[in-house]
C-alpha cells in the first residue's frame, strides 16, 4: 500500500511539472539554442515541424491517460482504467505512426512500440481487477517513458531534410520488402 501511495505521489509531482503549454514560450536566441543542443547529449529525433507538434500533443495525451488511470485506481474503477489504457495501447495506427516518426532515427520506433505494447498490460490487469498488477504495469510503462525521454530529443528539421533522412532510416527498408 505504501508503494502505491509513493507511486501515486511521485506521478502527481511529475505530472505537475509537465503541464501542457498554455502559451507560446519565447524562442531562445540562436546562440543559446545551439549551446543547449551541444550540452544535451540525447540522440536527435529528426521531425518536420507538424510531426514534432503532433508528437508533443501525443505525449501530453499520454500524461492525461496516466492521470486518468491513477484517479481511477483511487476508487478501483477498473473499467475506466482499461478504457484509458486502451486509448494509448498498441494498434495498427500506432504502429504506423511510430514507424513514421522514427523513420529518421534508428531505434526510436522499437522503443515507442514497446511503450504502447506495455500499456496493453495495464489494460489487461484492469480487466482482471488486479490493482497491484495495474500499478506494476503502470510503473513499468513509466520506466519506458523515462528511458525514451532520456534517450531522445526532438530535432525539428525542414521537410526536405526529413525526407532525405527518412529515406535512409529504418522504415525505408520496410518499404522495400
Amino acid at each position: 500500500m505504501t508503494r502505491m501511495f509513493l507511486l501515486l505521489g511521485l506521478t502527481l509531482v511529475w505530472m505537475g511539472a509537465c503541464t501542457p503549454e498554455t502559451s507560446t514560450a519565447p524562442e531562445l536566441p540562436a546562440s543559446a539554442a545551439e549551446k543547449l543542443d551541444r550540452i544535451d547529449l540525447r540522440t536527435p529525433l529528426p521531425l518536420p515541424p507538424m510531426m514534432a507538434k503532433r508528437q508533443k500533443e501525443n505525449m501530453r495525451d499520454h500524461l492525461l491517460v496516466v492521470k486518468e488511470i491513477i484517479g481511477a485506481l483511487v476508487s478501483d474503477d477498473f473499467a475506466t482504467i482499461e478504457r484509458a489504457a486502451q486509448r494509448i495501447g498498441f494498434s495498427e495506427g500506432t504502429r504506423q505512426m511510430c514507424t513514421r516518426m522514427g523513420a529518421a532515427a534508428p531505434g526510436f520506433t522499437e522503443q515507442a512500440l514497446a511503450f504502447h505494447q506495455r500499456v496493453d498490460r495495464v489494460a489487461a490487469a484492469a480487466r482482471e481487477g488486479d490493482r497491484v498488477g495495474v500499478l506494476e504495469q503502470l510503473g513499468a510503462t513509466l520506466e519506458i517513458c523515462t528511458a525514451c525521454h532520456a534517450t531522445w530529443k526532438q530535432q525539428v528539421v525542414d521537410e526536405a531534410t526529413w525526407e532525405r533522412l527518412a529515406s535512409t532510416g529504418p522504415s525505408s527498408q520496410e518499404k522495400q520488402h
